[in-house]
């Protein structure tokens, strides 16, 4: 029975695996970040005005796997490039990570992320670096960097430590900010 079963399951799992991996081949990178930022056309019902203008915050607050860029704060290099690939001029877009709680060490320098994590290198510190040269802005929680030990000498360079997550959230709403849900 068991034998029958697992003849069954088996090439089903094997065909859901295949099915998978030929949707991930429309993703690609670019226009703006070509080695991270993945996203795939789409036939729109809402298709976005070229003349569209974004403010949009992302609140970050899981850390990266090992080696890894954290997925949260590559999320604002999605947007990015899915807005440019429909035609919205990077000009209109203006984008704000907020990072607190697990995530505060993936906006930290490497000698400080090293020591706080096994010796590991920050994989995130290149793509934040980027982001910023393209206009986003990074603002670390103030109550997690200081539970965590980061001290602004800690920071990659161009982060901003804000009082709290929650601050900068409200601060950016007033500046007509949207919270991206994601």
């Amino acid at each position: 029975m068991h034998i029958t079963r697992l003849i069954v399951v088996l090439p089903l799992l094997a065909l859901a695996q295949f099915a998978a991996a030929a949707q991930m081949e429309s993703f690609k990178t670019g226009p703006v970040f070509n080695d991270f930022g993945a996203t795939a056309p789409v036939q729109q019902s809402q298709p976005v005005a070229t003349d569209t203008v974004f403010k949009v915050t992302f609140d970050v607050g899981k850390s990266a796997e090992p080696d890894k860029l954290n997925r949260s704060i590559e999320s604002a290099a999605r947007f990015i490039n899915m807005q440019v690939a429909a035609g919205v001029s990077l000009d209109n877009i203006h984008l704000a990570v907020v990072v607190h709680g697990g995530a505060s060490l993936d906006l930290t320098n490497q000698a400080f992320f090293a020591a706080n994590k096994d010796g590991q290198k920050n994989a995130s510190a290149t793509a934040i670096a980027q982001l910023q040269e393209k206009g986003v802005e990074f603002y670390l929680c103030g109550q997690s960097a200081a539970a965590n030990g980061i001290s602004n000498a800690d920071m990659l360079p161009g982060v901003k430590m804000a009082l709290s997550a929650m601050t900068a959230h409200a601060l950016l709403q007033q500046q007509g900010y949207s919270i991206n849900p994601f």
